[in-house]
């Protein structure tokens, strides 16, 4: 990240870049003395970005330019090439656009795809990953190809007409296993105000009010924009039935109210690869800080994920439910201070 950093300076000719998808942290220091404005639709990294001092949105304005785009681009094809089709559209006439990806994400395939939408300008690969960048772009780009892509994670329904999704968010076509083998384990008669953490796009919240008619109200927290705006439309026919309310927020952050019942499928990923059980350790505090005196905990995880610890030390009664196809649920109850 840092070297894509140090080799984009090479193209600077003003002083304006744009970063799409930009992460916090020491590498951005290499565009010091650059106005650099920041897109960021994961919160944690939204956040840091500001905390740094960066002028960071969730999503840039549509006709929004710079004579540099920067991007990082994530793993999901579909989603990837959306990202380039974007990058495109915000360059400035005679700018470039350079990305950065590791090798072991698929930075060759990227690569590919941007030479056959810009042609290639170069490329260099160091420290595991590969830099590459456009030609000086004045409108002989593959403008078939970039309409064509910039539709390629269009929001679309899914699971025949039930739900709406799109790629790039976690599961985004499908009922993900554990979320699954939690939904058949809660019991039904779960009742009062409830809070989903890390609610994706809506299944495990579509079901609890299914499922669960003493439900009366329901916060979905989700750090990632895109899954919660889905949430938004998946969960509307429950508009009538329980109060709703969507919060982008980082649950490790904590949370702003009490629950008499919180549900989670927690993430162990962040932005970069390897397993991160401290993000799913953190939600498991945070609930039992925000659960009322006789309020459950219901979470399902990885069966390998060592969070019985961290569960034993806030809950007086910590139950394992349900395991299956390498998952595992547990109930906790009587959350300690």
């Amino acid at each position: 990240m840092v070297y894509a950093l140090e080799q984009s300076s090479q193209f600077i000719s003003s002083k304006e870049a744009l970063f799409l998808r930009a992460r916090p942290g020491v590498a951005l220091r290499a565009l010091q003395g650059l106005t650099l404005r920041c897109e960021q639709s994961f919160r944690p990294a939204f956040d840091a970005l500001h905390r740094e001092g960066y002028a960071v949105e969730q999503q840039c304005e549509a006709g929004e330019t710079a004579p540099l785009v920067l991007a990082l681009p994530p793993r999901q094809k579909e989603e990837t090439r959306a990202l380039l089709a974007r990058m495109v559209a915000h360059c400035a006439p005679g700018g470039r656009i350079v990305a950065s990806v590791a090798n072991d994400e698929g930075a060759r395939s990227v690569e590919k795809d941007l030479n056959q939408l810009t042609g290639l300008g170069g490329s260099i690969t160091k420290h595991h990953c590969r830099v590459f960048w456009s030609p000086p772009l004045e409108g002989q780009h593959n403008a078939e190809l970039a309409a064509q892509w910039a539709q390629a994670d269009r929001v679309r329904p899914i699971l025949g007409g039930r739900f709406k999704s799109r790629p790039g968010v976690f599961a985004w076509d499908r009922v993900d296993a554990a979320s699954q083998l939690l939904v058949e384990a809660l019991p039904t008669t779960l009742r009062g105000t409830a809070a989903d953490l890390g609610a994706g796009w809506g299944f495990l919240s579509d079901a609890l009010l299914g499922r669960c008619a003493g439900i009366t109200a329901l916060d979905l927290y989700e750090a990632e924009a895109r899954a919660l705006d889905l949430a938004r439309d998946n969960l509307a026919a429950h508009a009538g039935r329980a109060a709703l309310a969507f919060h982008w927020h980082d649950v490790v952050a904590g949370l702003p109210k009490k629950y008499d019942v919180i549900v989670s499928n927690p993430p162990f990923h962040a932005l970069a690869r390897g397993e991160r059980p401290d993000i799913g350790r953190r939600f498991i505090e945070t609930a039992a800080s925000a659960l009322n005196r006789n309020g459950q905990l219901w979470l399902v995880a990885n069966k390998h994920l060592p969070y019985e610890a961290a569960l034993t030390s806030r809950f007086a009664d910590v139950r394992a439910v349900a395991e299956g196809g390498g998952f595992k649920v547990i109930a906790a109850t009587g959350a300690r201070a």
